[in-house]
């Protein structure tokens, strides 16, 4: 069995997050998801809109994945590779380069972003139209 990983913080579920799931599922016969808890979001500066326990139900419900796990930090990678024998880490390519030291380990696969959509955008659309 080929076992493939993602992380991401997965808010505001849109089209190109599903297209990842399904892009990185093909890769392997099971697909884990690393989702960033709320803790970890903060310590990077971020803040989810959707709550992890939310985020979670809905990554859970997606046909590509097969388990969902709490990502606590950026040194958790390793650990979970070997934890879980994954074959392959599968990040969009907005994070080129980031976890190539992560090769001794497993293949890395960055694939392109879906076009015209991103999380950012759809906060910033929010934004602008509140005001």
């Amino acid at each position: 069995m080929t076992t493939v990983i993602t992380y991401g913080t997965f808010d505001l579920l849109h089209k190109g997050h599903i297209r990842l799931l399904q892009r990185a599922a093909s890769y392997g016969d099971r697909l884990i998801v690393g989702l960033s808890t709320d803790e970890f979001n903060a310590r990077k500066g971020k803040r989810a809109y959707t709550k992890y326990a939310d985020r979670k139900f809905m990554l859970e419900a997606i046909k590509y994945v097969d388990l969902v796990i709490p990502e606590n930090s950026w040194e958790q990678k390793a650990t979970d590779i070997k934890k879980y024998h994954v074959d392959a880490l599968v990040m969009g390519n907005d994070w080129q380069g980031q976890f190539d030291d992560l090769k001794q380990l497993t293949d890395v696969i960055y694939l392109p972003r879906t076009d015209g959509i991103s999380t950012t955008q759809i906060k910033d659309d929010l934004e602008r139209s509140d005001h």
